[in-house]
């Protein structure tokens, strides 16, 4: 049996008194010191972890003042914050044993924009995708770029002064920052931009906090500025952590506050507010993608791309092209950036062009291109060739398959996983090649293995080094390369943190800013925050603190893991290995990743969040010496040795508040809606639905399950005995005394109807299978035949679509046959029922198994269904009957021959296809091979991108999801739906057509049913 987990660093007396106080003071938002809700925010995208007091979700300004203002009362006096947006850092920078100020979930309000002065103000917790989301109807974008623009925030690239690509040209978020509103740890409000030094000097002599703080930055700016002039590299990227330099214009008539904030990592105040300058879209983009013989060359060629006016230069290698082939982002660019024939390309360089001509933009690219063709020919600088692009779509999904590859790294084979802890290193870019070159002789020395990637324009390279920190010498590894690499800048007159700020890398600022000039930065520490309450040991310390910075010693993710046995993490792997790259969170509404957590905006709800709890919850049985790989064998394989009784006892604990963290954990898998995408979308491939699985079987051989799950996993035994009798039971069901009672009983709502007539009665049984007709059939005919897998949604609620399904195989010339029901498991498995499907998966992989024999293609008709025979049969049922393939049934389609289909429609007729998130995700290919088939039948067909629809097999029905269910809807297919004539609609998955049917009260066709109906 699993452990009864007890309550974990529980918050203390002070703590909780706190979170009241500020309650009754008016603050807004919610308070968490849930050990769920803390452990989400003890890591980010670093190897560290460091779990919280509590977590507060501020709902504006006046929230974050009253928490601070509070906080800077007796008792409170000792309590510490961290600001954290996107949790996107690389190095720990909003990590904290404090108290989390999550400016991210509901602080994300464009505020204002002023067209014709160009600049846009908005809240800490905006997106940098959601704002230049907004701004491009107007023409503009926001320029700083990163790789994880989608889910980082303004707040956060603020704090730690973001930067990535194009910032040759584009700069650091700093060079576009207008104004900072910022709350001190007291709770004073500091607005700062940029003003005459006269003015601040003036500012400087009044009596208040403000003033002491104009003071002390005037002074240490200003006396020390010849020391810093000369400390500080000339380099695009330079991050000092308080930006002493730029404080000043150069001829020190101006100063700016607001330029110590940016890059301080939250250590001086709490960011709430900013105005920043937004640049023009320039009308003209071209890419070119050069390729070469080897990563050296690439980087050695870098300057002669910088000298042709690009944009940008980013560049990757060949470890990293490799990982991004293996995944379904491939797919997109596959035809963007081909191999060159017999030779292999090692790497690759990304090189961008902007103008606002075209006449501006051909003499660039053409003298380029020349010069390139120039190279090529006469076999030198390593270049093998080049793909140039134009099509802003095409150049899109480049870069955003060069940003998944930051993440992608992470999913390399092996114990040893590339870690970012000296990745940001940034050097004069002449210098960068020789460099690399003797970094990589570093990391050879090691018997290490990398990836390299990064912006060779601004001499900044991500080198990630590929450890395992569960193994102790290799963790003393990482403190040795972390020095070798500090002080290998320096040799080449660079710094280690060149674009993802210090962090817990804090430790080697004395060394690189001197003793005097270190001084200064922690004067100004002082005088912001004198007793070390903010984001406490990272940047400096105050003067006279006794606190220590943070170090690259520090406790890490792998403390906590390497007390899991092998075994279970090896079995768990695909939680184990999730990294915080965090791509789960991203905003855009379109995209199926991860629907549950953009309704909720809760991070616990996400896979990364669900892959931290599991990793807890397998740590804490594992403390409790509970063996749970036998544990789940036992449940799965024999019998659970719990009663019913004990089970039944357990609940009630539970209902009277009894603790067990397992209920923590069950309470984020409930809102899971099990649509897979994180098992494609995510470039680690969590895969939530299986750990999911397991995790419910476990925790209900403790505890009682409700009702509804039992109805739920039976659905595939009780369809084809009801829809025997659908005209009894579909008049029975609908109406609202059994409605209500199914709705109070089961907690389930808006029940479909049974097909009317069945499948059986549709279908003639000259395409019903059976083992004469197969043995009667020539080889030819065999040829010339396709299966039809059956599955319980289609069959028994939709049974039009079996039979069009047919009318569509038969026109084209093909015979269909339709296989017997046989349950595929899909519900038992998406509720924990895994003794259950164990068995359904092994008597179904048996019988499909038996049917491949005969070699004729078997096809399916729902994504979810068919995807289960990939998937999840592979973990349960026994190997030597997985021999089969069902395909999706566009996947046969697009190999057939149109050409004789005639089809009642005007042609040009335009048809929108929503799909199903599981086919989108999955089998991205899909929509384009759905376009192709219409463009064959005279039609045309959009495509657009739709995150999920909210219905998700039975997550839509269940009576506590309604209001998340209808809001998913509405997020990104309700528009859609509206836009589109209802006739002119089409859905490739049952939940969907269903969703929309329920929700706008009209049901779109399966693309299938529509041809079928439209055939001559």
């Amino acid at each position: 049996m699993i452990a009864n987990i007890s309550q974990q660093d529980t918050a203390n007396e002070l703590l909780n008194n706190y979170l009241n106080t500020i309650k009754q003071a008016g603050f807004v938002g919610e308070t968490d010191s849930s050990y769920a809700t803390r452990l989400i925010n003890a890591t980010d995208n670093s190897i560290y972890q460091n779990v919280p007091q509590a977590v507060i979700f501020p709902t504006c300004n006046k929230d974050i003042q009253t928490a601070l203002q509070c906080a800077s009362q007796d008792p409170f006096l000792s309590l510490t914050f961290g600001p954290r947006g996107g949790g996107t850092g690389t190095n720990g920078q909003s990590l904290t044993p404090g108290i989390v100020i999550d400016l991210s979930k509901h602080m994300r309000e464009i505020i204002e924009i002023n067209v014709e002065e160009k600049w846009v103000r908005v809240q800490a917790g905006v997106i940098k995708d959601q704002l230049n989301d907004y701004l491009k109807e107007f023409g503009y974008f926001f320029a700083p770029d990163l790789s994880t623009s989608n889910r980082a925030t303004i707040g956060g690239m603020i704090n730690t002064d973001a930067s990535g690509q194009g910032s040759l040209v584009y700069g650091k978020t700093s060079d576009h920052v207008l104004g900072l509103t910022t709350y001190l740890v007291d709770g004073t409000e500091l607005c700062t931009s940029k003003i005459a030094t006269d003015k601040a000097q003036v500012i400087a002599q009044q009596d208040n906090r403000t003033a002491q703080i104009y003071q002390q930055v005037l002074a240490s700016c200003k006396n020390n500025r010849h020391q810093i002039l000369s400390t500080f590299p000339r380099l695009n990227r330079f991050l000092t952590g308080y930006d002493l330099e730029n404080v000043f214009n150069d001829d020190l008539t101006t100063f700016d506050l607001s330029r110590i904030i940016t890059g301080s990592e939250g250590s001086l105040g709490v960011v709430t507010e900013a105005k920043l300058n937004i640049t023009p879209i320039a009308p003209y983009k071209t890419l070119i993608n050069i390729k070469y013989d080897s990563f050296d060359s690439a980087l050695r060629n870098s300057p002669f791309l910088v000298e042709a006016s690009a944009t940008s230069v980013e560049t990757v290698d060949s470890k990293v092209l490799n990982l991004a082939k293996e995944d379904i982002i491939w797919h997109s660019v596959s035809d963007l950036i081909t191999d060159v024939p017999d030779i292999e390309m090692q790497g690759l360089n990304m090189v961008e062009f902007n103008g606002e001509t075209a006449d501006e933009m051909d003499s660039k690219i053409s003298t380029l291109c020349r010069n390139l063709d120039n190279l090529i020919a006469n076999k030198e600088a390593g270049v093998i060739g080049y793909q140039l692009t134009n099509d802003k779509a095409d150049i899109l999904k480049i870069y955003a398959m060069r940003k998944k590859s930051v993440g992608l790294l992470g999913n390399t084979k092996g114990k040893q996983k590339p870690l970012a802890f000296a990745e940001d290193t940034a050097v004069p870019p002449e210098n960068l090649a020789d460099f690399i070159a003797e970094f990589r002789k570093l990391l050879d020395a090691h018997k290490l293995h990398y990836g390299m990637f990064g912006h060779v324009d601004a001499g900044v390279l991500h080198v990630r080094p590929a450890l395992d920190l569960c193994d102790p010498e290799q963790e003393k590894l990482l403190r040795l390369i972390s020095d070798q690499v500090v002080a290998l800048t320096a040799k080449y007159g660079g710094l280690m943190w060149g674009e993802h700020g210090k962090g817990y890398r804090s430790e080697y600022g004395p060394e690189f800013f001197g003793e005097q000039l270190f001084c200064e930065l922690r004067k100004i520490k002082t005088v912001f925050d004198k007793s070390n309450r903010l984001n406490p040991g990272k940047i400096c310390t105050p003067i006279e603190s006794e606190d220590s910075l943070v170090s690259v010693d520090d406790q890490k993710r792998s403390w906590f893991d390497k007390s899991i046995d092998v075994q279970v993490r090896d079995s768990f792997d695909n939680a184990m290995n999730c990294n915080g790259n965090g791509l789960c969170f991203n905003y855009d509404e379109t995209s199926p990743m991860c629907p549950s957590y953009k309704v909720t905006k809760d991070r616990r709800h996400s896979p990364k969040g669900r892959a931290t709890l599991i990793r807890e919850w397998l740590r804490l049985q594992s403390a409790a010496n509970i063996d749970i790989l036998n544990v789940e064998k036992q449940l799965i394989y024999k019998e659970n040795d719990i009663t019913w009784w004990e089970r039944f006892r357990n609940n009630q604990a539970k209902q009277q508040g009894q603790y067990d963290f397992s209920h923590e954990v069950k309470e984020s898998m409930d809102a899971c809606l099990a649509c897979k995408a994180c098992t494609t979308a995510c470039p680690i491939k969590v895969d939530v639905p299986s750990f999911r699985a397991r995790f419910l079987n476990l925790y209900y051989s403790k505890y009682n399950r409700p009702l509804k799950d039992f109805l739920v996993s039976n659905i595939e035994l009780m369809a084809p005995l009801l829809s025997k009798i659908a005209p009894i039971v579909n008049p029975i069901i609908s109406t609202k005394l059994v409605a209500g009672l199914i709705k109070h009983v089961f907690g389930y709502v808006d029940t479909p109807m049974l097909s009317t007539p069945s499948v059986q009665h549709r279908v003639d049984k000259q395409f019903q299978f059976s083992e004469a007709l197969i043995e009667s059939m020539t080889e030819e005919q065999k040829q010339n035949s396709v299966f039809i897998v059956q599955d319980p949604f289609t069959s028994y609620y939709e049974a039009e679509l079996v039979s069009s399904c047919i009318d569509v195989i038969q026109a084209l010339g093909k015979t269909p046959i339709l296989l017997p029901f046989i349950p595929n498991g899909k519900a038992q498995h998406v509720k924990g029922f895994l003794k259950e499907f164990s068995k359904t998966a092994q008597r179904s992989s048996e019988f499909l198994h038996n049917i491949a024999q005969y070699n004729i293609p078997m096809i399916g008709l729902d994504a979810s269904l068919v995807m289960v025979y990939r998937d999840e049969y592979k973990q349960f049922a026994s190997q030597e009957h997985l021999n089969f393939k069902v395909e999706l049934a566009y996947d046969w389609l697009r190999t057939q021959d149109w050409s004789k289909i005639v089809v009642n429609v005007e042609p040009g007729t335009e048809f929108t296809l929503l799909s199903h998130c599981t086919e989108t995700t999955a089998l991205p290919d899909s929509p384009k091979v759905w376009r192709e088939i219409f463009s064959q039948l005279g039609l045309n067909l959009k495509t657009p991108n739709t995150g999920c629809c909210g219905m998700a097999g039975t997550y839509g029905h269940e009576l506590e999801n309604q209001e998340n269910s209808y809001s998913l809807y509405q997020m990104s297919w309700q528009a859609n739906v509206k836009a589109t004539l209802k006739n002119n609609l089409l859905a490739t998955g049952f939940s969907c057509r269903s969703q929309v049917k329920r929700f706008d009260k009209q049901k779109p066709l399966h693309p299938i049913e529509f041809i079928a109906r439209s055939i001559n």
